[in-house]
C-alpha cells in the first residue's frame, strides 16, 4: 500500500451490546446482515472480551490501548482525566482528521475531546448536547432530555420498555447514522479520516420503533441462562427497577428482550448505507478503508438472576468485535478466529494499518498480522477485572484464553471455572467436580502471577488472598488528583 495512501476509518460503536447478539453468532432470533457482513467479508473474533465491564473504565481502555491496571481505573468511577495519550490524538499527529458522532466516550471532563477534532454528540441522556438541541427544536412542550426519556415510561438502566412514540428520523439511532451520514459527505476526501459512530443503543431505554417492538414481543424468544450455581432467585425482582440481581420473567421479561433485540435489529437495518457511502467515499478518494464494530461491553439480560453489566459472564463481558479492510490491506476474508482478544487491541491495530506512530507503553496488540492470516492469535490469556459496584460481592477477577474460563471474587475467594467450548452459557461451574482440580488449580496459579505486584494485594505471587480492598482506582491514579 502507497505511503501516501492512508487509508479511512469508520469505527461503528454501539453501547452495552453482548457478543452473541449477531445472526453470525447463530443468535435464536436476531437477523444482523448489515453487521454480519462486516466479519462474513472480513474477520470475526469469537472470543472478545472488554477487559473492565463498565463505560467509563471500558472505554478508557479502548481510547488508550492500556488494560484497567495500567491506566489506573479498574472499576466504574468517574472524575479522572485521561493523560495518556490517546488513538485519535495519535491519528491527528499523523495528519488524520478524526470525529466522534453520537454517544461519546464516557470521560472527565466531559467537554474533553481527547484527541477527536470533530464531535457531534447525542447520548440521549445529557442536557443541551446536540442530539437533545435537536428534539428540543422538534418537540411541542420538551424541557429537558432526561424528563423526556422518563416521560416514555423507561429509565436508563432498567429493563422497562416500551416503543419509540415519535417520527423513526427523531430516534436516536436514526439521528446518529443521519448525522454520520451527513458528515462523511462533507468531509474532505484529501485528508484521511477516523470516524467513529457511536450509538447509545442497545442500552437502555429500551425504546426500539414500534415495528422492531412488535416483532421480538410475538417471536419466541430465549429463556435467559440459569447456571446450576447461581443459587434461588431473588426475590420481588421482576418490579421496574435499577437493581442487578433480577428474576426476569413473564412479561416483564419478554418485554425487556423485544426492547433490546429490537434496538439490535433497528441499529442493524440503519447501517447498510452508512457503510456503503463510506466505501464508496474512501474508493472514490483513492484510499483503503477499514471498518471495525465493537461494543464497550455487553449485557447479562437475565442470564444467572443478573441484569445489566459489571459481571465477568459472557453476557457481560464477551463483546461483538469484527473488522473489514479494503482489498489493499491483503486480509483475509470470511475468516473467524478464536484468539482471545480485547478493545486494547483497537489502538495498535489502527496505527498498524495507518503506518503511524505506536507508542511503546501499550498493552493492546495489533491484530493485522491475525488479519492477513499470518498468525493465528495474539496473546494466550485474557485477564479480566472489575471492582465493586452494586456490592462488594460483585467485584471479579477472571483469565480466559477462549476455551476456558476462570473466575476469583476477591471479597470471598469465591472461585468458579467454566468450560467455555462445551458450556458457551456457563451454566455449569466445574470448580467443585474433582475430575477438574488440577485444572483449576493451574488457573488459580496463573491468576495469583497475574495479580502479584498489584497494589491490593491480591497475591503474593503464589496465593491469592481474598477481603482485601479494591478500589475503582489504583493509587497512582489517585494521587494526581
Amino acid at each position: 500500500m502507497n505511503k501516501d495512501q492512508k487509508p479511512n476509518f469508520l469505527m461503528i460503536m454501539p453501547d452495552q451490546m453482548r457478543g452473541d447478539t449477531l445472526s453470525l453468532e447463530n443468535h435464536p432470533v436476531l437477523e444482523t446482515p448489515n453487521i454480519d457482513s462486516i466479519g462474513s467479508e472480513g474477520t470475526h473474533f469469537k472470543k472478545a472480551y472488554t477487559t473492565c465491564a463498565s463505560c467509563i473504565p471500558a472505554r478508557r481502555s479502548l481510547l488508550t490501548g492500556l488494560h484497567p491496571s495500567s491506566n489506573g481505573m479498574v472499576g466504574y468511577k468517574n472524575g479522572y482525566p485521561i493523560e495518556d495519550k490517546t488513538l485519535p490524538q495519535a491519528l491527528t499527529e499523523g495528519g488524520y482528521h478524526t470525529a466522534m458522532i453520537g454517544r461519546y466516550m464516557h470521560q472527565y471532563p466531559p467537554e474533553a475531546s481527547y484527541g477527536f477534532q470533530k464531535r457531534i454528540l447525542g447520548s440521549t441522556h445529557v442536557t443541551g448536547d446536540d442530539y437533545a438541541s435537536m428534539l428540543k427544536k422538534k418537540i411541542p412542550g420538551f424541557t429537558n432530555i432526561k424528563e423526556f426519556f422518563n416521560g416514555l415510561g423507561v429509565s436508563y438502566n432498567g429493563w422497562e420498555a416500551n416503543s419509540w412514540p415519535y417520527e423513526d428520523e427523531l430516534h436516536p439511532t436514526n439521528w446518529v447514522v443521519q448525522q454520520s451520514r451527513k458528515y462523511l459527505r462533507q468531509h474532505d476526501p484529501d485528508q484521511p479520516l477516523f470516524m467513529v459512530t457511536s450509538f447509545y443503543a442497545p442500552h437502555p431505554p429500551l425504546i426500539p420503533p414500534p415495528k422492531y417492538f412488535e416483532k421480538y414481543l410475538h417471536e419466541k424468544l430465549p429463556f435467559p441462562a440459569i447456571g446450576d450455581w447461581c443459587g434461588p432467585a431473588p426475590e420481588d425482582s421482576s418490579k421496574l427497577n435499577a437493581a442487578h440481581r433480577v428474576n426476569l420473567c413473564g412479561e416483564a421479561l419478554r418485554r425487556a428482550q423485544a426492547g433490546y433485540f429490537g434496538l439490535i435489529k433497528h441499529l442493524d437495518d440503519q447501517l447498510q448505507p452508512l457503510i456503503g457511502e463510506f466505501k464508496k467515499k474512501s474508493e472514490e478518494s483513492g484510499r483503503p478503508w477499514m471498518i471495525i464494530f465493537i461494543s464497550d461491553h455487553g449485557e447479562m439480560l437475565g442470564d444467572h438472576y443478573y441484569f445489566r453489566k459489571c459481571e465477568p459472564y459472557e453476557g457481560a463481558s464477551k463483546i461483538p468485535f469484527l473488522i473489514q479492510g479494503a482489498k489493499e490491506f491483503g486480509l483475509k476474508h470470511a475468516m473467524t478466529n478464536n484468539t482471545p482478544v480485547c478493545l486494547e487491541d483497537i489502538m495498535p491495530t489502527v496505527l498498524d494499518a495507518a503506518g503511524g506512530h505506536r507508542p511503546n507503553n501499550l498493552d493492546g496488540r495489533s491484530l493485522m498480522p491475525v488479519l492477513r492470516g499470518e498468525a493465528a492469535q495474539v496473546r494466550d490469556v485474557l485477564h479480566g477485572e472489575h471492582a465493586p459496584v452494586y456490592g462488594q460481592d460483585q467485584a471479579y477477577h477472571f483469565l480466559t484464553d477462549g476455551k476456558m474460563k476462570y473466575v476469583w471474587r476477591p471479597v470471598d475467594g469465591q472461585e468458579q471455572l467454566f468450560d467455555l467450548e462445551n458450556d458457551k452459557y456457563e451454566e455449569h461451574d466445574l470448580s467443585n467436580d474433582r475430575p477438574w482440580g488440577e485444572t483449576l488449580n493451574k488457573w488459580r496459579k496463573k491468576l495469583a502471577q497475574q495479580l502479584k505486584d498489584r497494589p491490593e494485594a491480591f497475591s503474593d505471587g503464589e496465593h491469592l488472598q481474598a477481603g482485601r480492598p479494591y478500589e475503582a482506582t489504583l493509587p497512582f491514579l489517585n494521587n494526581k488528583e
